[in-house]
């Protein structure tokens, strides 16, 4: 088998379509689909199928998929032994977080990766589930968080850093203000600054509307987290924070929720084969490192 061909399916399950590999690859969607059609061709099976407008792998391209993680892993795991024993880990670690996480874990990383052999590439941008598996292909190290943790995927490597919890956020002058933690039914009935539908905080809301029979009423909805601050701190409405990266402000304070499960959980996600390398591996315990501080630091 060809290693590139095996790459090219692991790929299209990563990406998830023709044209986001070729987009990834720099060439045209036709190059690639004729490179799958050669594939299929010498394989003497399908690896693809149609699904709506698209193409899903069969099960042949599943197995396919699954074996090239595996192939790429053990590469990378001798090239890191060889790094190991030549010198010092080195290059370039792209790392994607949400921007709450970039706040919390980018000045820590840049600092202590300042004079060695690793650069750092940050970016911050906070996807929702259906997307991550195009964001792992791009990036070395991906940063995400869900109420929930990811569920074991062979693709992924997961790295659990640490569970964060949700609090309510209440201006300063709110009834609720003061109190030592609310129920669902303290807050259903209030006005909330939430998330777009489909990110992880939401669910919490869902939860809300579950226990209590009644639908919250979302008035605003935001990705960052520094703009939902403002909108609470300026009497727009309640909102979940998180504990630990939300700015400390005189505007508003933050109420624990008590009989729902309110924490996001924090981890960091790589493609087996790039876990391996050793500059990845140096980048993942300091992230690790970085997020054991922060717990302590409001334990």
């Amino acid at each position: 088998m060809d290693l590139r061909h095996l790459e090219l399916v692991r790929e299209l399950a990563d990406r998830g379509s023709i044209s986001a590999v070729a987009a990834a690859q720099h060439r045209t969607p036709s190059a690639v689909s004729q490179q799958l059609k050669t594939l299929q061709r010498e394989l003497g099976v399908d690896l693809v199928e149609p699904d709506g407008r698209g193409l899903r792998l069969t099960d042949a391209g599943r197995l396919l998929a699954e074996g090239a993680v595996d192939v790429a892993t053990s590469v990378a795991r001798v090239r890191a032994r060889w790094d190991a024993f030549v010198g010092e880990a080195v290059g370039t670690v792209s790392v994607a977080a949400f921007p709450s996480a970039a706040a919390m874990f980018f000045p820590a990383l840049l600092r202590d990766l300042a004079g060695t052999g690793i650069d750092l590439a940050c970016s911050d941008d906070d996807a929702p589930e259906h997307a991550l598996g195009a964001m792992v292909a791009h990036h070395d190290v991906v940063l995400n968080h869900g109420l929930t943790p990811p569920a074991p995927d062979p693709r992924v490597r997961v790295t659990p850093l640490m569970r964060e919890p949700l609090d309510v956020a209440v201006p300063r002058d709110h009834p609720l203000a003061g109190r030592d933690a609310v129920r669902p039914a303290d807050v259903v009935g209030h006005d909330w600054i939430g998330v777009p539908e489909g990110f992880p905080f939401d669910t919490v809301l869902q939860d809300l509307a579950r226990r209590t029979g009644r639908v919250p009423r979302v008035v605003q909805r935001l990705r960052d987290i520094r703009a939902t601050e403002a909108l609470v701190a300026a009497g727009h409405g309640i909102a979940l924070l998180p504990r630990f990266t939300t700015a400390p402000s005189h505007a508003f304070e933050l109420l624990p929720l008590r009989s729902v499960r309110a924490g996001r959980h924090v981890v960091a996600l790589s493609r087996p084969d790039r876990g391996e390398r050793l500059a990845v591996r140096r980048v993942t315990d300091l992230l690790r490192a970085c997020a054991d501080a922060h717990v302590a630091r409001h334990t």
